[in-house]
């Protein structure tokens, strides 16, 4: 990825963490036959690479060094800042509202009702041998209880028992991966320091890894039961939302983009359509109608339609009526319509979806469309062209800034485990350590996520967070070019809301970052259809 103005690097040799580590680390003899399948594979299957090149033939290992590396980078990230900082011109844009406006919009996050929803699929693993089959011993990369006691950081050697443990889950060695766990699960604590937190969550996901691939038969199906259900149920994970969205601005930073982006591109038309991919809330809406209400020309006619699951209809519903009646307050007409059929490119036709002439037409997703980052040809692409054929004005996109969707399961698991700890670090400068707010964000809503990466793979792996590169790869291949958010200023703003030094903003390429001291977290970004491309 290229540098970005204000960001960092990890502090370490990443990208030598290559996603078929695992394989290549701990079983060499099948090295030959993995790459003559991956090549099958990619003859066959469209799926986002970590860079331009084809890295797949370099031979990486995990070596002694590169573990401490990865290791310290947990502990350097906030010095590593504050050098880059010194140097970072962000630059300013024209504000459209007072400070005083934009802080008040902001103080009625909590006012607002939501609902949220997931889905599911299979498990496909490859077999991988144990480290004993190799001479590879596990004290190699895991210091010893005696070391521990003897002055090693605690921390250090959580960090380093998950990376055993996970080596030891890739490859199979179930005997390891457990001694290793039950060494996790005597430090690890779900309401001490950061670290200790978020080494808890993948303790869990390892967990579910292990027992599901203890269930897998020959062809790759689970045995009958297998499935390591989730006990959370859907009223905790929406309130864990909620409180997400009231304590951090990971959420309002994208609703605040996204409508920046829908209000500046609504400018002089008089009824617009917003089609709400994946709808599992209704959060965004009311800030874009208090925008549209007092927009110098007048407020506008709107549709809103939603793409939806039956699960939470009613809630919608409910909460669609609530706005339509606030936006009427404002002399908003606010029409809505619930599409209760799962998102493929049949249903987005201009029949299905109603549309109508003269009606300004945005496509809103709001961290959905990495859902469609599947390992099936073309799924995404068919979406995004589909997309295309409806002419939108403008498609918003949020989506969490990561590299989650790597075909081999030890490369995710280090990107998933440094992009999740500086998201716990950013709680806990936000909130107490005996904050039963806090534990329900990281158990019931970042923990799930974590789990869907760590232990799952094939149609049942989800949550496939995609980088910025790669999204605006895939989005100029269907035929979409960025349109430059302007709204740096507005997020600086938002961010003040908060109270808590650490959040950084950066521009790139026309796409609006917010990340923890450096890393980056959501991205938010605006695109037109490019009409000089192919359809």
């Amino acid at each position: 990825m290229e540098a970005m103005n204000g960001w960092l690097s990890f502090p370490m040799h990443y990208e030598s963490f290559n996603q078929d580590l695992a394989i290549r680390r701990f079983c060499p003899a099948r090295v030959e036959q993995e790459q003559g399948e991956w090549d099958e594979i990619m003859n066959e299957v469209e799926l986002f690479s970590p860079s331009d090149h084809d890295d797949s033939t370099s031979t990486p290992h995990l070596a002694a060094s590169e573990v401490d590396e990865f290791v310290d980078s947990f502990f350097n990230m906030e010095n590593d800042h504050d050098n880059k900082d010194n140097n970072n011109d962000i630059g300013h844009d024209n504000l459209k509202a007072s400070e005083e406006e934009l802080k008040s919009s902001f103080d009625h996050i909590q006012d607002v009702q939501f609902q949220i929803n997931e889905g599911d699929d299979n498990l496909q693993l490859s077999n991988c041998a144990s480290y004993e089959e190799f001479g590879i011993a596990s004290h190699e990369m895991v210091p010893s209880v005696d070391e521990v006691s003897h002055g090693v950081d605690q921390g250090l050697h959580l960090v380093h028992l998950l990376l055993a443990c996970a080596e030891a889950v890739g490859c199979r060695d179930t005997q390891l991966a457990e001694s290793m766990l039950s060494q996790i699960w005597a430090s690890a604590n779900p309401w001490v320091d950061s670290l200790q937190r978020i080494s808890y969550c993948f303790a869990m996901g390892l967990k579910s890894r292990l027992s599901l691939l203890q269930n897998v038969n020959a062809n790759g199906t689970f045995t009958d039961g297998a499935m390591d259900v989730s006990l959370i149920t859907r009223e905790e994970k929406v309130e864990a939302f909620q409180l997400l969205y009231q304590t951090t601005p990971y959420i309002a930073f994208g609703f605040m983009a996204a409508n920046e982006a829908i209000c500046q591109a609504a400018q002089g038309k008089n009824s617009l359509h917003i089609i709400d991919l994946g709808m599992e809330h209704t959060l965004q809406w009311p800030f874009l109608i208090r925008s549209l209400a007092s927009r110098p020309e007048g407020p506008p006619k709107i549709r809103i339609t939603g793409l939806i699951n039956d699960q939470n209809l009613l809630e919608l519903e409910a909460s669609m009526s609530v706005l339509a009646q606030d936006a009427s307050s404002q002399g908003i007409l606010l029409e809505f319509l619930m599409v209760l059929e799962p998102i493929t490119p049949l249903i987005l036709t201009r029949e299905n979806l109603n549309l109508k002439e003269g009606e300004a037409l945005f496509v809103n997703s709001f961290m959905h469309l990495h859902k469609f980052v599947k390992e099936s040809r073309g799924s995404l692409k068919a979406i995004l062209q589909a997309i295309k054929k409806l002419n939108p004005t403008l498609l918003t996109m949020v989506e969490q800034d990561a590299n989650h969707n790597g075909p081999f399961f030890l490369g995710r698991f280090l990107e998933s485990l440094h992009y999740y700890s500086a998201i716990f670090d950013s709680l806990e400068a936000s909130l107490p350590r005996n904050s039963l707010q806090r534990m329900n964000i990281e158990q019931l809503h970042f923990a799930e996520e974590i789990r869907n990466i760590v232990a799952y793979e094939g149609s049942d792996r989800i949550e496939r967070h995609e980088r910025a590169d790669q999204w605006r790869r895939q989005l100029g291949r269907a035929g979409f070019q960025v349109v430059g958010l302007k709204c740096l200023s507005q997020a600086k703003i938002m961010l003040s809301v908060y109270g808590c030094d650490g959040y950084t903003l950066a521009s790139e390429k026309g796409c609006l970052l917010l990340g923890w001291k450096g890393r980056p977290i959501m991205l938010a970004s605006a695109w037109q259809v490019n009409n000089g491309s192919s359809p």
